[in-house]
């Protein structure tokens, strides 16, 4: 009985283990679709940031690479950097 009660724990713990790792796996942002409240979930980009991003895309067209991100008032090369794992450009 010990041993099926110490496999179960395990399991648990593994399954637990693994469904919080899956969980903080962050989406990846397309910044020339994405609408204001996609944009404001990235790291220091609030609503007006992410509006400024919108208003920056339909002026001057689609970002060709996501470092182009930087070259938006209020936006950093810093803040680009901290979620480039999370943007893309399609």
């Amino acid at each position: 009985m010990k041993h099926n009660t110490l496999l179960a724990t395990l399991v648990l713990l593994f399954s637990l283990a693994t469904g919080f790792a899956y969980a903080n796996e962050a989406e990846t942002i397309n910044i020339n679709t994405a609408d204001v409240a996609t944009l404001a979930s990235l790291n220091g980009i609030g609503e007006a940031k992410a509006q400024a991003i919108i208003t920056y895309r339909e002026e001057n067209g689609p970002f060709s690479a996501t470092e182009e991100l930087a070259k938006v008032k209020g936006i950093g090369a810093r803040t680009v950097e901290k979620n480039a794992e999370r943007l893309a450009v399609e």
